[in-house]
């Protein structure tokens, strides 16, 4: 099968790490893959060589995007996809415009999130979705927030779960020392990990001063964030004002995210809002206790074996970091083997890439009283 895929970027986020692994597992299935993005240099990339990897050096006016598309429609001619896959908000919406002149045979727009952060995207959604034959998104509370907001019409969006490569995210002793050496730390002291943009929907201002009200007990705990995005220097200044600065370390885009989790000794999720929180599964898959907001399809992914707490709500964060922290080495074992145990019979790449298929390889058929 002949797969191309489409998304906006391929900056460092959940959506670009997904569609990279993807590309890799239908390439290592013998599919042909082009992976084709609107912008930007590819901070992310397919590791398999035999993914074609195209940018189309998009610019951000109307000549700059007719132009991206007719780069678009060429290669959609010559490749020939028996499939296009779009992920993202403009990439979903540009392909589905493409698809009034170019023909594909079959189109899918893989939405990540419950929020597309605009009344006018929603309605941009609703009034392109006879374009796409099917959409899909990260959780069955994603779809649901879609159809409530009228993006499309019920019935017109599946969830899929996010996957991950559970051979890449797996907890790895040598790696939690080299890197706890590197962060100047001993086997000691407590670690929580935050992964993820700098931006709104993370709500690390809710994590910050959640950190704030822990004890400090007789080893101070260590709060790392992994990620960049135009909040930074806000969170910076907030942490120092919470007299934390020798406790809170921003370590920017990082590619050694599976050794950061094994380091760790709680991961923390603290968003206001989620689509699915694929780094929630990444954590548990590396076998580490999770504090997690209740947004979203976290809780899809979380289940029984992490700890759920209302979104802006720093008190009950803290409280639930509090009750991780204080847990025996045992209750902690217990809760990272079951925590690994349930991604990979859920939330596996193989069980995703598996379920992408199957929607790409079925016609799609109108539900019965859906007019």
């Amino acid at each position: 099968m002949r797969i191309l895929l489409t998304i906006t970027s391929l900056g460092v986020g959940g959506a670009e790490r997904l569609l990279t692994a993807l590309a890799d597992q239908y390439a290592a299935d013998d599919h042909e893959v082009m992976l084709v993005r609107f912008h930007g240099e590819a901070e992310l990339r397919p590791s398999d060589p035999r993914v074609r990897l195209e940018n189309l050096n998009m610019r951000r006016s109307p000549p700059g995007v007719l132009a991206a598309l007719g780069r678009f429609r060429r290669l959609v001619r010559a490749f020939q996809p028996d499939v296009v896959n779009s992920h993202l908000v403009h990439a979903n919406l540009l392909t589905r415009l493409l698809r009034m002149v170019t023909p594909m045979p079959r189109l899918v727009s893989s939405a990540h999130n419950t929020n597309e952060e605009g009344r006018l995207r929603m309605v941009a959604y609703r009034l392109t979705d006879r374009l796409a034959d099917i959409s899909t998104n990260v959780s069955d509370e994603a779809v649901e927030a879609f159809e409530a907001q009228w993006a499309l019409r019920p019935g017109r969006m599946i969830a899929i779960h996010n996957g991950i490569d559970t051979a890449a995210f797996a907890f790895d002793p040598a790696a939690r020392v080299r890197v706890r050496a590197e962060l100047g730390l001993d086997g000691y002291t407590p670690l929580l990990l935050a992964v993820g943009r700098l931006w709104e929907q993370k709500d690390y201002p809710n994590l910050l001063r959640a950190f704030a009200h822990l004890d400090p007990g007789a080893i101070p705990p260590q709060l790392a964030i992994v990620g960049e995005g135009p909040l930074r220097g806000e969170l910076e200044a907030l942490a120092q004002s919470l007299g934390m600065v020798d406790r809170v370390r921003f370590l920017g885009v990082r590619h050694d995210v599976p050794a950061l989790m094994s380091a760790c000794d709680v991961f923390v999720l603290p968003s206001a809002w989620e689509g699915f929180g694929l780094v929630v599964a990444e954590a548990m898959a590396c076998e580490r206790p999770v504090v997690a907001t209740d947004c979203g399809g976290v809780r899809e992914v979380v289940g029984e074996d992490g700890f759920l707490v209302p979104p802006r709500d720093n008190t009950a964060l803290a409280a639930a970091m509090e009750r991780v922290l204080r847990l025996s080495p045992e209750e902690r074992e217990q809760l990272g083997s079951a925590s690994r145990e349930r991604v990979m019979a859920r939330f596996s790449l193989d069980v995703m890439a598996d379920r992408y298929l199957a929607v790409y390889q079925t016609a799609y058929k109108e539900p019965e009283g859906v007019k």
